[in-house]
């Protein structure tokens, strides 16, 4: 099957184009900028940029099957300001639909985001709930994969946990989190969503669904900041930012140029746990996923198993 990955050589990109190489299939990845990036020697690049769809229309035009993975940080502010969200998340995502949908694809995978919403409360939200509605509306198969935030190697979630804590108290052991880190993720291991949406690509049982995906713990950001810094030996005491002051911060900061503004103020307000763990449609098990705090090397594969036998 010839599948085409947008954004094919990014984090996730990157992982999905060497699993569907894997297991046979012809694999194009788009990127604006197509270099190496690691990828199988049978993977073939090409430019693609979806907010240029004359890019697009040779690529796309003999696939079988689109996976649209283009997407910006909801963790930073973007180039361009946040209206680059709907840029890059709807009309990008129609642009490259489109495409599709002339060139006679048979399924299009949408990689969205748990919680996307055309009401919800940041550009991020508001564009990828767009994107998701212009995907159910088209003349095309279609199945839409909505993930809580995901890590792994080449990710930045870890990234992000740290370079909070340069903005609001660098080179202090103390850390004053926004509203005490209370919101709550559901992070999945990116060794273990990338299956899912391979098999998305071929399993009829998928066509037309909409899926929330998580990992398989619920841990606050607090919890999250906490195992980061202790991965690394280091030892922080977390202290609650009342949530206002984080507003000014983060506003003032992103009015100077620095890459979090409002939106992100207002991301650190926001659970991003599934309502309904979906992992199960594609033969997963919750509780066999990859734990935050075992990619991190803090616990060990073997620790459940060991538990077990104790008991």
């Amino acid at each position: 099957m010839r599948v085409v990955v947008a954004g094919g050589t990014g984090f996730i990109g990157t992982h999905l184009c060497t699993e569907l190489d894997r297991r046979g299939h012809h694999v194009v990845a788009l990127s604006r900028s197509p270099d190496g990036a690691g990828l199988p020697d049978g993977v073939v690049l090409k430019r693609g940029d979806v907010t240029d769809r004359n890019s697009l229309e040779a690529p796309v035009a003999d696939a079988d099957v689109v996976i649209n993975l283009v997407a910006l940080s909801p963790l930073f502010k973007p180039d361009g300001g946040d209206e680059m969200h709907d840029r890059i998340h709807r009309r990008g995502t129609e642009t490259l639909l489109d495409v599709a949908e002339e060139a006679g694809v048979d399924r299009f995978v949408q990689l969205s985001a748990l919680g996307a919403d055309p009401g919800g409360p940041t550009h991020y939200i508001r564009a990828k709930g767009r994107a998701d509605e212009a995907v159910r509306e088209a003349d095309v198969d279609h199945v839409i994969l909505q993930p809580s935030v995901v890590f792994g190697d080449g990710g930045e979630f870890v990234h992000f946990t740290k370079r909070l804590k340069e903005i609001f108290a660098p080179g202090v052991p103390v850390y004053p989190l926004p509203g005490g880190g209370q919101n709550r993720f559901q992070p999945i291991w990116v060794g273990d969503l990338v299956p899912m949406v391979a098999d998305a690509v071929t399993e009829p049982e998928h066509a037309s669904e909409t899926y929330e995906l998580g990992g398989p713990d619920v841990l606050s950001l607090r919890e999250i900041t906490n195992l980061v810094f202790d991965s690394e030996g280091q030892s922080v005491s977390v202290v609650p930012l009342p949530m206002g002051l984080a507003k000014v911060g983060l506003s003032v900061l992103g009015s100077v140029g620095f890459p979090m503004g409002s939106d992100q103020y207002r991301s650190l307000q926001l659970d991003n746990v599934v309502s309904s763990n979906d992992v199960g449609a594609f033969g997963a098990v919750e509780s066999d996923l990859k734990p935050f705090d075992e990619y991190l090397g803090l616990t060990g594969p073997s620790d459940d198993a060991d538990e077990a036998v104790a008991a």
